[in-house]
């Protein structure tokens, strides 16, 4: 599934061809892309307004959109595994999978999902549907001295908790497994085991490699993640980590382990990221 780099990438690829444009038409092939809400509710809401700002939330890319100057709401857009959007200069025939195509004044904007598990919703207003997300890593909010206190405040395992979107929001398999090999800690630390300088240096990872990470346009671990211009991102090549099971440490020579952790794979060095004690 798509994390925060990836869905970063999205938001700021589409965005200069998409604000300033209005919408003019739009079809639905893939009702349930819309996540239950009614294809011409959805259809009427669309039309005719302007998209005014694109940007990201957590996994969310958030499109909001106004008519006459006052806002009308805002599409959020959840990739899920295999979701792309792709902005077509032209109006031509949708291309394969589009499942939410959007005719706009310019161009089109085509929402592609071969697995059709993405979701494309409307709200007029989406705080309720994002309430409950923790804080941005890239954000202001997400201080080193937040993250002590929020570590110590936790008695849970490292790796299910910095998966936990209401902890910390866009971190995923990926980036969580190369934080903290970059950190040095084992996935099933006890956050509130974690003493505060490990708690610094596991801070500055997260936000270093997702930096690195945002800056290679995202991973492209299968076959499925494309930027919105249909290329593979950059950020594999650099994984240490994960997908590396078996394969030789690249700081010790080890052979990296692969555990299930709460239900997801987990890569790790056990040398480099000693287990910690009972």
């Amino acid at each position: 599934m798509p994390e925060l780099p990836e869905v970063e990438t999205t938001a700021r690829l589409i965005r200069p061809d998409l604000v300033g444009r209005k919408v003019r038409e739009v079809n639905v092939e893939w009702t349930r892309t819309l996540g239950g809400q009614d294809p011409f509710a959805f259809t009427e809401a669309l039309v005719g307004a302007t998209i005014v700002t694109v940007d990201r939330r957590a996994k969310w890319v958030r499109i909001a959109l106004e008519r006459r100057g006052k806002s009308v709401g805002t599409v959020l857009v959840h990739l899920r595994m295999t979701g792309r959007l792709v902005v077509n200069p032209s109006r031509e025939e949708a291309p394969d999978y589009a499942r939410v195509s959007w005719r706009l004044d310019r161009g089109t904007l085509h929402f592609l999902d071969v697995r059709k598990f993405g979701r494309m919703e409307f709200f007029r207003d989406p705080t309720e549907r994002l309430a409950g997300l923790g804080p941005e890593p890239l954000g202001e909010d997400f201080t080193a001295s937040w993250f002590r206190s929020a570590l110590r405040g936790r008695s849970r395992a490292l790796k299910p908790l910095l998966l936990d979107q209401t902890f910390l929001a866009g971190l995923g398999n990926i980036y969580v497994d190369e934080s903290l090999f970059r950190a040095g800690l084992h996935p099933l630390r006890r956050s509130d085991r974690v003493p505060p300088r490990r708690a610094d240096v596991l801070h500055a990872a997260i936000r270093d490699i997702l930096a690195e990470a945002i800056e290679r346009e995202g991973s492209s671990f299968d076959g499925f993640y494309r930027t919105p211009e249909g290329q593979p991102g950059g950020y594999q090549h650099l994984f240490q980590v994960y997908g590396r099971e078996g394969l030789p440490c690249r700081v010790c020579e080890r052979p990296l382990k692969r555990i299930v952790v709460g239900q997801r794979g987990t890569h790790f060095c056990t040398r480099c990221q000693p287990t910690p004690r009972s």
